[in-house]
């Protein structure tokens, strides 16, 4: 009997205590910045989670209108624009 592959829940955190606005921005969500706003909390942690089938998402962090990537994740590749995505690999 096959499995089936459920979605899970992935947290994704960031450090910016002076950010004032956070979106989680993937190949997971069509690249859309206005998709998966994150929360901050009092320390300056700003978190988004996400419900994601297993396989392998590119990701970045749209900080106050920058592209940030996750400095807790070493896993790129490199990307269209010349820079680098995060690599995610849900199991």
């Amino acid at each position: 009997m096959a499995k089936t592959s459920r979605a899970k829940s992935v947290e994704f955190r960031l450090y910016a205590p002076q950010a004032k606005k956070v979106s989680l921005v993937g190949s997971f969500n069509n690249w859309s910045t206005r998709k998966n706003l994150a929360k901050k909390d009092t320390k300056g942690n700003w978190m988004s989670k996400v419900s994601l089938t297993p396989g392998r998402y590119e990701y970045k962090f749209f900080v106050d209108n920058s592209w940030w990537n996750d400095p807790t994740n070493s896993n790129t590749s490199y990307n269209n624009l010349g820079s680098h995505n995060n690599i995610i690999e849900v199991k």
